[in-house]
C-alpha cells in the first residue's frame, strides 16, 4: 500500500527542520535501497566472474539499479513482514532477466550491515567537510582577537585576564581533538563483507563448491574469502576480518562516541556565547536578523536562539552512544535483533543533530558579535583585582614580605568589592596608592601601571597564535 507522509501525521524534526538535505539524502529510504542494489549487482558480478550466473543475468541487475519503488516494496512487506526480502522481490520484478540470482548465497546482514558502513563513511565525510569549514572560521577570529585583553572567569567569577583569541583557542583545541578522533573513526570504517548467517561463510562455501557432474575446467576456483575480496573491492569497503550475523557492533559506538565528542565541544563554546551574551556582561553575540524575533511578549528580546538549540541538541547526542553500547554490549552469541529497531534512529537522528550543531555553530563564530567597550568596560571593571597580583610580586621583588603584601592587598580587595557590590565606582587603585605601606616600596605611578590588566595576559597571545597556526596545517591536510 502507498505511504504517505505529511504535517497532518508525526514527522521527526529531523525530516525538514534539523539537518542538510545532503545528510538526509545519506540515510533516506531510497539511498539505502540503491545501496542495497549496488550490493547485489556486486555479489552477481562477482559470481558471474566465477561462472555461477550469466552476464546477462548481471546487466539486467545494474540496468535496474535505480528503479526505487519504496511504495511496492512497503505492500510486499506488509505481506511478509521482512523489509529486505521486500525489496528483493521488487527489484525481482523489475528484473525479468536477472531477477532469479539477486542476494545468492547471501543473509540479510551481508547486504544490510554493509550498507550502513557505506553510510556511515558517506555521513562522516560530509561532516568532516564542514567541520573543517568551522574551524577555518575559528582560526581566523583567534587570530583577528589573539592580543584583545579581557578578564577571565573560574568558578563564573572575575579572574585573570586573559585574551579572546587564547579564549576561542580552547575551543580550537578541542575541535582538533575531535577533527584527529573522527577522522580515526572514518579511517577504520569496516564492512561486514560477505560472510553469512553465522560468519562462517558456510553459504558461500557451498555456492563455490564443484556441482557433483562438474568437469575439472567447470569447476570453481576461487576460496571464499577471495569472492568476498572481490565484492568488497567494487564497493571500496573493506571488511572486517571476522564477524557474527553482523560487524562488530564496537564500530557504531565509536562513531557515535566520536560524534558526541564534537557536540560537546560545541556545546561549551555555545554555553559560553549564551553566559557572555548576557546584559550583565555583554561581550559576545549572535547575530540578529533585521526582522528577527526574539519574544512573543517581550519585543525587546535578542535571546540566544543558535546557542540554545546548539546546546539542547547536543545534549540529545550525548545520550546516543549509550544506546550504541547496549546494542555492542547485549549483541549475544552470533547475534540478537533487539538492536535493528533503534540503529534505524541513532544514526540518522545522530547525524542530522551534529550536522545541525555544526552548521549553527559555523555562523555563530563567522558573524559572532564581539563588543570591544563592554570588554573593556569588564577589564577595567574587575581587571585590577587580578593585576594587584603584579603589585604584590613586584613589592616582594623589592624586599617586601609577601604575606603581608598578600595581606594588606586583601584587605583593600574586600573593600572595592564592597564599593563595587553598591553601585560605586572601583576604589582600588586609590585605595592601594595610598596606604604607605605599599608605597615604601612602590611609587604611586608604579602601582597604578601595575593594575593596568591589560598587560598581565602572560603569553596568551603567542599561544592563541600556536593553535590557530595547527588548526591551519590539519584542517589543510
Amino acid at each position: 500500500m502507498s505511504q504517505e507522509f505529511n504535517h497532518q501525521t508525526y514527522l521527526s524534526p529531523f525530516t525538514w527542520r534539523y539537518g542538510s538535505a545532503e545528510m538526509r539524502h545519506i540515510w533516506s529510504e531510497a539511498h539505502k535501497r540503491r545501496l542495497w542494489r549496488q550490493l547485489w549487482v556486486a555479489l552477481a558480478q562477482a559470481q558471474q566472474e566465477i561462472g555461477l550466473v550469466d552476464q546477462t543475468q548481471v546487466d539486467d541487475l545494474r540496468a535496474h539499479i535505480d528503479q526505487i519503488d519504496v511504495d511496492r516494496a512497503h505492500e510486499i512487506e506488509a505481506e511478509i513482514f521482512h523489509d529486505l526480502m521486500a525489496e528483493v522481490k521488487t527489484f525481482a520484478e523489475q528484473c525479468s532477466v536477472g531477477g532469479g540470482i539477486i542476494h545468492l548465497g547471501a543473509t540479510s546482514m551481508d547486504i544490510e550491515d554493509n550498507t550502513d558502513a557505506l553510510r556511515l563513511r558517506e555521513s562522516l565525510d560530509l561532516l568532516l567537510g564542514k567541520l573543517t569549514a568551522l574551524m577555518a572560521e575559528l582560526a581566523t577570529q583567534i587570530e583577528r582577537w589573539g592580543t584583545t585583553p579581557i578578564i577571565g572567569f573560574t568558578h563564573l567569577q572575575p579572574a585573570e585576564p586573559t585574551t579572546l583569541g587564547y579564549r576561542l583557542a580552547q575551543y580550537g583545541f578541542d575541535l582538533l581533538t575531535d577533527l584527529t578522533e573522527l577522522r580515526h573513526v572514518r579511517t577504520g570504517i569496516r564492512g561486514k563483507g560477505f560472510k553469512g548467517a553465522v560468519g562462517t561463510s558456510a553459504s558461500y562455501e557451498e555456492l563455490l563448491a564443484p556441482a557433483p557432474d562438474a568437469t575439472a575446467e567447470n569447476k570453481p576456483s576461487w576460496t571464499t574469502a577471495q569472492l568476498e575480496a572481490q565484492i568488497m573491492a567494487a564497493i571500496d569497503l573493506e571488511p572486517f576480518p571476522v564477524a557474527t550475523q553482523t560487524y562488530p557492533r564496537k564500530q557504531d559506538w565509536l562513531v557515535l562516541n566520536a560524534l558526541a565528542g564534537l557536540a560537546g565541544s560545541l556545546y561549551k563554546f555555545a554555553f559560553d556565547l549564551r553566559l557572555l551574551q548576557a546584559p550583565s556582561l555583554g561581550e559576545w553575540g549572535e547575530p540578529f536578523g533585521r526582522r528577527q524575533v526574539g519574544s512573543s511578549a517581550m519585543p525587546f528580546k535578542r535571546n540566544p536562539i543558535n546557542a540554545e538549540n546548539i546546546d539542547s541538541l547536543a545534549r540529545f547526542v550525548a545520550t546516543l552512544p549509550r544506546v550504541a553500547w547496549d546494542n555492542a554490549a547485549h549483541s549475544l552469541l552470533e547475534r540478537t535483533l533487539d538492536d535493528s529497531a533503534n540503529r534505524r534512529e541513532i544514526f540518522p537522528a545522530a547525524f542530522l543533530a551534529t550536522d545541525e550543531i555544526v552548521r549553527r555553530a559555523t555562523r555563530l563564530i563567522r558573524d559572532l558579535r564581539i563588543d570591544e567597550a563592554a570588554m573593556a568596560r569588564n577589564l577595567e571593571k574587575y581587571g585590577t583585582f587580578a593585576a594587584t597580583e603584579r603589585v604584590m610580586m613586584t613589592a616582594a621583588k623589592l624586599g617586601a614580605d609577601r604575606q603581608e603584601m598578600h595581606e594588606i592587598i586583601r584587605e583593600h580587595s574586600m573593600a572595592a568589592w564592597a564599593d563595587l557590590a553598591a553601585g560605586q565606582p572601583n576604589s582600588l587603585p586609590e585605595r592601594l596608592t595610598a596606604d604607605e605601606r605599599l608605597t615604601r616600596y612602590l611609587s604611586q605611578e608604579q602601582i597604578i601601571d601595575l593594575l593596568d590588566a591589560g598587560h598581565y595576559v602572560g603569553d596568551a597571545p603567542t599561544r592563541a597564535a600556536f593553535i590557530a597556526k595547527t588548526i591551519r596545517e590539519n584542517i589543510s591536510g
